[in-house]
């Protein structure tokens, strides 16, 4: 098992609260990961049909009988189980009891909210990042994400990083081996009819389909919800709707606009990005990594890679990413905040591999704000050469 390094969180946790649940999307190594950090609970998995039928039934028996330290894997499929748990915990406050993971996690976190809260605590988990496939130490803190210098890390190749984008980060993929391409084909499969079908009121999967598509051919742009729904012929309720479910799902997440001191001159239309850009290649029909190096959303992908890096990172820190784009009416634009409570740190990203001064320039304007308290920034870029020098460092991308 490639090591997580949202382990040392549920490790401190687990000493506080009677109940963990660790939710996210699927195949995202969660059941792993569980099975990892509490070897000695039982393990027991709803997907099983007789299982499900026990619980959902008679859920003070299933409970009993199997005891406490129990890793109770899809536990959505049972909501009958929670006011039981909240009752099995509130006799007994003993630390990390049971462990409930849960692939549809908007479900999972509506019955915590109803019925175990202040009695559990939840964590993320996302497919990897690149730190952990490269098996490099964790985040230490807030402000070491992307904005530490890691000087002595190796140099990663183009090719490389092609390969990246493509493969994308799911951990069953380096962990078996697996084609990549036909992996996700299969993922999607699952999602669509499993997940989409039994949570949304859909008719025709095919447009939902379409809509995933065209959500990926919008990664890191910004979220036109008339476009969508005119482009598929549906409402602008039911396109808000389904934005929310890829979000909620663990497929999507939102970058909101910066606009706290600005806010008149602010553009305030979110950015939508994929998590997973193999996922994301996958909907946008790239069948080979050169057939991704001439696409021309190329620029798009690598934001999307080190956008979602980012924020998988603060996730595995047990954060909620504090991330952000600015936009003024003139069109100039940061790809990236990271705001810590009293300032933001601008981050650009550039997929050339040559470095060329203009890339500065909206760093450098932010900076000349008035009532802007930042200091310095970074530039992400393709090229090997660092240029560290103040207040906008100039970097590799795979140095953050």
């Amino acid at each position: 098992m490639i090591p997580r390094h949202i382990s040392s969180k549920i490790r401190k946790y687990a000493k506080q609260y009677p109940i963990l649940a660790l939710v996210g999307p699927r195949q995202s190594g969660k059941t792993t990961l569980a099975k990892a950090l509490f070897p000695k609970h039982k393990y027991l998995s709803l997907e099983n049909l007789d299982l499900r039928q026990h619980a959902s039934t008679d859920p003070r028996g299933f409970l009993n009988d199997n005891g406490p330290f129990v890793i109770l894997d899809e536990v959505q499929r049972v909501p009958e189980l929670f006011p039981y748990l909240q009752e099995l915990v509130d006799n007994n406050q003993h630390p990390a009891q049971y462990i409930l993971t849960g692939s549809s996690q908007f479900l999972l976190i509506e019955k915590i909210t109803q019925s175990l809260a202040g009695r559990i605590v939840t964590f993320k988990l996302f497919p990897l990042t690149y730190t952990e496939l490269f098996e490099y130490p964790q985040d230490r803190n807030f402000g070491s994400i992307f904005q530490k210098q890691h000087t002595k890390r190796k140099k990663i190749s183009q090719e490389a990083l092609y390969d990246l984008l493509w493969k994308g980060f799911y951990p069953r993929i380096y962990d078996k081996h697996l084609d990549s391409y036909k992996w996700h084909e299969n993922y999607l499969l699952t999602y669509v009819e499993r997940d989409i079908r039994s949570l949304l009121n859909v008719r025709n999967l095919r447009t939902f389909e379409h809509f995933l598509i065209l959500c990926a051919s919008r990664s890191a742009q910004l979220i036109d919800y008339s476009d969508l729904s005119n482009s598929l012929g549906v409402s602008l309720g039911t396109i808000k709707e389904w934005i929310s479910i890829l979000e909620t799902s663990g497929l999507i997440f939102i970058l909101p606009p910066y606009f706290e001191n600005f806010s008149k001159r602010i553009v305030k239309t979110p950015k939508i990005y994929f998590v997973d850009t193999g996922l994301l290649c996958h909907l946008l029909s790239i069948r080979t990594i050169d057939h991704l190096k001439a696409h021309p959303l190329l620029g798009s992908i690598f934001e999307t890679f080190l956008i979602s890096e980012c924020f998988k990172r603060f996730h595995n820190l047990g954060e909620r990413p504090p991330l952000y784009f600015w936009r003024d009416q003139s069109g100039n634009e940061i790809d990236l905040l990271i705001y810590d409570g009293k300032k933001s740190f601008p981050v650009e990203i550039k997929l050339a591999q040559s470095f060329h001064p203009d890339f500065k320039k909206s760093i450098e304007r932010w900076l000349e704000l008035e009532s802007n308290p930042a200091q310095n920034g970074t530039v992400l870029y393709c090229g090997k050469h660092l240029q560290s020098t103040p207040p906008i460092a100039v970097l590799p991308w795979y140095l953050v």
